[in-house]
């Protein structure tokens, strides 16, 4: 494909990554044992399969009595079941006796319901006669107001699959059937090299023609963000062998590599030199029909993939989402095919018409508000080299290869940071 001004070897975004993808270094991560206080975000990668009924008994999921169903059919505020009261069930006891027919058991939320008991009658519907007798008012069906033995989760049923990533209520769900350590695969890291000779640290005052390190820490929460563990290396300048030493030496304690800048005229063709000459298969691709962020290099070095992304913020954000996410995801042993709910997504209508041209991909970013009651995605303008933009905004909205743009109006799906 071509670009806008004719230059080949500029290829779409779906290609990109299958390229990456193919490339990849075969097998899975390594395997950890971690404990469920320390695995939130990290990958499963073994099955976690039950030993035990969840919850291992009958219990209620309100205050009122329990009683069998059956001593309740009929009953109505002018007709009510009359009930004995028997036994009061403890909470954290055990209700280690038979419930007579035709008697009710006082019993709070989370007690354990006594051997043939099988429902549970509200307070509400329960009228006190004296210290021995009630009135249950209004019927209840067998299993009403009760969670059975095994109805969360059943022994031998399979918790979490291998390969899905932990989230707060999977690590519960481990707690839950005693499970407090399990097997992970390990985080993937990520080397960050910031390139450029008019890049100083954030610390330091930067002096004409000098800009402060700003992609190193949005790529560096971006890999947290997706499961990595970012390694910032420092800054460097644009000479070939620095940059090639830098590369050398993140191949042996990384999983990926990111550079930030070097990837515009002057520097891009030495950047992808450098991934050619270390090892194969080296650059798959050297400029994506996308906007923003057209200069990316994407390459593999002995099945690690090494990224150039552009030095404007926005762009480094849209390549990340689009390519080191994904490829992160592999690395982190993540098989649910599930990328759509990766991120989430809002639908509205777009505020005002948005021109594009065809050829390329467009990620516009855009911030969110309510009026009258509907929600609208407000284009956020500005060049993609400020970090302004991406604050102010909610997400992006994309606007097809083979789209002239968009109207105002029109329903439009926002992907939200």
């Amino acid at each position: 494909m071509k670009d806008m001004l004719g230059r080949e070897n500029v290829i779409d975004g779906k290609t990109a990554l299958s390229l990456l993808i193919e490339n990849l270094r075969a097998g899975k991560p390594q395997e950890v044992n971690m404990n469920i206080n320390e695995a939130l975000g990290m990958v499963s990668a073994r099955d976690v399969i039950s030993r035990e009924d969840l919850p291992s008994f009958a219990r209620s999921t309100v205050d009122g009595y329990a009683v069998s169903a059956e001593d309740t059919f009929g009953a109505t505020e002018t007709m009510p079941a009359y009930l004995n009261l028997f036994q009061e069930i403890l909470m954290s006891r055990e209700a280690d006796f038979l419930l007579p027919s035709g008697s009710a058991s006082k019993i709070p939320t989370g007690g354990m319901l006594p051997e043939s008991a099988d429902a549970v009658v509200m307070f509400e519907h329960v009228q006190i006669i004296d210290e021995q007798t009630i009135e249950v008012l209004k019927p209840v069906a067998p299993g009403e107001n009760v969670i059975q033995a095994g109805e969360d989760v059943k022994k031998g049923e399979t918790v979490i699959r291998a390969g899905h990533r932990l989230r707060p209520q999977d690590i519960g769900a481990c707690a839950g059937i005693g499970v407090t350590d399990m097997a992970v695969f390990k985080r993937p890291v990520v080397s960050i090299i910031s390139t450029g000779d008019e890049i100083v640290p954030a610390n330091v005052y930067p002096g004409p023609g000098k800009v402060r390190d700003i992609n190193s820490y949005v790529i560096s929460g971006m890999v947290s963000e997706a499961g990595g563990i970012p390694l910032r290396k420092g800054i460097f300048s644009d000479e070939y062998k620095t940059i090639r030493d830098v590369i050398e030496t993140a191949l042996t304690d990384s999983d990926a590599i990111v550079l930030s800048g070097g990837t515009s005229v002057g520097t891009k063709d030495m950047v992808a030199r450098i991934i050619n000459d270390i090892g194969s298969p080296g650059v798959l691709f050297h400029g994506l029909s996308l906007k923003p962020g057209k200069p990316m290099i994407g390459g593999v070095i002995k099945g690690i993939p090494v990224f150039g992304l552009p030095g404007h913020p926005a762009a480094v954000s849209i390549c990340f989402e689009l390519f080191i996410s994904p490829v992160l995801q592999r690395l982190s042993g993540l098989w649910e095919k599930r990328p759509q709910l990766d991120k989430k997504t809002v639908s509205v209508k777009i505020s005002k018409n948005i021109s594009s041209s065809q050829g390329r991909e467009e990620h516009v970013r855009v911030m969110i508000e309510e009026r009258e009651g509907e929600l609208w995605a407000v284009p956020v303008l500005g060049k993609s080299g400020l970090i302004s933009t991406l604050v102010k905004a909610d997400g992006t909205i994309v606007i097809p290869l083979h789209r002239n743009g968009i109207e105002a109006g029109e329903t439009v799906d926002v992907r939200l940071f």
